[in-house]
């Protein structure tokens, strides 16, 4: 049976079992009875139907509304967004699958090291009757960067298959293609170039704006469902800072912690009374810090006197208004 709320993720390559870890860390397992079905369920969210969907197929899937939402390499859903479709980016950062598209030359061209260098092959080619070929499965990327970048000579080979071998194989010169090491490139006598980063990457979920708001149901289930992932996001940039202090009252500990701001958290602390056997005055201090504050927060804290300090990070840290939420309708 088919859910409220259909969600695409990769059936296989790199973005498929990051995905479904992402999910489950952010409290989104993902149920699939047999790994030869093509859908699944999210038990902690019921009406979401997983579909698991080639990667490259996935911006299509969203953009013809046969996929709500989808997880997606942000480098895929830019060569096949179509422009002023109904498909957006809800959020755009996730934390797993970087990647770059760059630009391969052969080894064997010891001067060309640079952009500015393939440029001037372009126009030796030029004059030679010829175009520089350039086998890349991201056309519309490649010619945007190029034509940006001033380089008007060349001709795209598109292609399906491996591109690395295009240079030795004669169909193409020079390559363009998605790299995360570099070890592949390298491997088939291929050198990236200064300034040849055609874009950086990395997984992000997209969603159809008119298909995820057509019913109220859909767009509640849609709701909750990004809001769960931003919260988790968010998440990991903070961490929960207790300690214990002495002092006269709640407020004047208050008015202690709020004098330094490494330790005042994001809004200010949350203050309670200690209740000790010997009736002195202890108070139990809870802050949030950002993650790269968290050392010197704690070192602030012993310096003032606090004892027993502990740290924990939050799963989710929700805001009074959720960006990728108005992103689902277009709000944003």
């Amino acid at each position: 049976m088919t859910g409220v709320l259909r969600l695409a993720i990769p059936s296989d390559g790199p973005l498929h079992e990051t995905s479904l870890l992402f999910l489950r860390s952010c409290g989104l397992d993902v149920l699939r009875s047999n790994t030869r079905r093509y859908a699944a369920d999210v038990p902690s969210l019921p009406g979401v139907t997983v579909h698991f969907q080639r990667g490259a197929d996935i911006p299509e899937k969203v953009e013809e509304r046969s996929a709500d939402l989808g997880i997606v390499g942000h480098d895929h859903f830019l060569e096949a967004r179509r422009e002023g479709g109904e498909t957006d980016v809800v959020l755009d950062k996730l934390g797993f699958g970087q990647s770059q598209l760059v630009f391969g030359v052969p080894d064997s061209w010891i001067d060309v090291v640079s952009l500015a260098d393939v440029a001037d092959l372009t126009v030796e080619f030029r004059d030679t009757g010829k175009d520089l070929r350039i086998a890349t499965k991201f056309p519309r990327l490649v010619e945007r960067f190029l034509l940006t970048s001033g380089i008007t000579h060349f001709s795209l080979v598109h292609t399906s298959g491996t591109l690395e071998a295009a240079p030795a194989m004669g169909y193409a010169d020079v390559v363009a293609d998605i790299s995360t090491t570099g070890t592949t490139l390298r491997e088939n006598r291929l050198k990236t170039i200064h300034g040849g980063v055609v874009l950086s990457s990395e997984a992000c979920l997209i969603g159809n704006r008119v298909e995820t708001g057509s019913a109220a149901e859909k767009l509640s289930l849609a709701t909750s469902f990004v809001e769960r992932i931003e919260a988790h996001l968010r998440s990991l940039g903070y961490y929960t800072v207790t300690a214990n202090m002495r002092g006269e009252s709640a407020e004047g500990v208050g008015d202690y912690v709020l004098e330094h701001s490494s330790i005042s958290g994001l809004t200010g602390p949350t203050i309670s009374k200690v209740h000790t056997n010997d009736g002195q005055g202890w108070y139990a201090i809870t802050v949030m810090v950002e993650r790269v504050k968290l050392l010197r927060a704690v070192d602030q804290l012993r310096a003032l006197g606090a004892d027993s300090v502990t740290v924990s990070q939050p799963s989710y840290v929700f805001q009074s208004r959720s960006e990728a939420a108005s992103r689902l309708t277009g709000e944003a």
